[in-house]
């Protein structure tokens, strides 16, 4: 049995979920295509497809191994194209994760732009306020905040954000501004929990100091935090990328920035290393240079 077809002929009936349908694609009969996917299942010693009169379905390990074939071809095509020369053109499905501010800010905008300029490309993001394993949700590059741990990924740093405590000019006239973080005791808190669920705010860089708060409003999104404190309510802790568009239009100001811990490394990161496919390469290079030369993330 040639394995590499055999492999082919399945993610065609497994995609499909029809043997007719995956014949008409290969430009073969369709007991022909069943007589491969049968000697493929008999090899594996797993039943792949669960068959009735009127439909095909993958089982559970069937799912697991279209999966496996589908990235085991696609690396198969990218090294043929290797060889033909054709190495450094991208193709097929990026998957990109970042914080969802981030992404929407600064994310979002840079795959749009790759996609123009690699029509074979087709874009997925993934923006959510937590740590995605890339692995295991099939992610192809991830934008991570903070510092990393020890996990083997590739990881280009490509600037750096702080955490800043910020409100509007109206309520520091109104209320005051603090001077160490122990003033914050005696101000208007709101927590964006999504991101801060603690209630100690850290800060100093060598002499520590951790201020507990007590949010008079708690906020799901760092959107509503940081508009609650543009409405002079009261005032909030997030990222400096988050509130950079507000300061520099003046609409917030930050505090204690003498207090501020050490700024947060912001790197990018893949799993496959030097083993990456043309896509992940070259959207990566596309993306730190214009990272590094964004004023608010430098």
């Amino acid at each position: 049995m040639d394995r590499w077809q055999a492999m082919k002929v399945f993610v065609k009936v497994g995609e499909a979920e029809s043997f007719a349908g995956a014949a008409r694609q290969l430009h073969m009969s369709p007991p022909a295509v069943t007589r491969v996917v049968s000697a493929l299942e008999e090899v594996i010693g797993a039943r792949l497809l669960t068959r009735t009169t009127r439909s095909v379905k993958l089982t559970e390990a069937g799912e697991r191994y279209l999966a496996d074939c589908q990235r085991l071809l696609a690396e198969l095509a990218e090294a043929e194209a290797s060889a033909a020369g054709s190495y450094g053109r991208p193709t097929g499905t990026l998957t990109v994760t970042a914080p969802a501010m981030f992404g929407s800010l600064f994310i979002l905008p840079l795959m749009t732009e790759f996609l123009d300029l690699y029509p074979e490309v087709v874009g997925r993001s993934h923006f959510v306020d937590r740590i995605v394993n890339l692995v295991d949700e099939g992610i192809d590059i991830a934008i991570r905040i903070g510092h990393l741990p020890d996990s083997g990924f590739a990881a280009t740093r490509v600037g750096a954000v702080r955490r800043v405590v910020c409100g509007s000019p109206a309520y520091f006239e109104k209320h005051g501004i603090p001077i160490t973080p122990a003033d914050l005791a005696s101000h208007r808190i709101i927590a964006a929990t999504s991101a801060w669920a603690s209630l100690e705010w850290h800060f100093g860089t060598r002499q520590k100091t951790t201020a507990r708060i007590n949010p008079r409003l708690s906020c799901s999104t760092n959107e509503a935090a940081i508009l609650a404190a543009v409405q002079s309510w009261g005032l909030t802790r997030v990222l400096s990328y988050q509130v950079a568009a507000q300061l520099e239009a003046g609409a917030l100001q930050t505090v204690l920035t003498d207090h501020e811990e050490e700024p947060l490394p912001v790197h990018i990161v893949h799993p496959d290393g030097r083993y990456a496919s043309a896509k992940v390469r070259s959207f990566v290079d596309f993306a730190v240079t214009r990272l590094r030369a964004n004023r608010h993330i430098n």
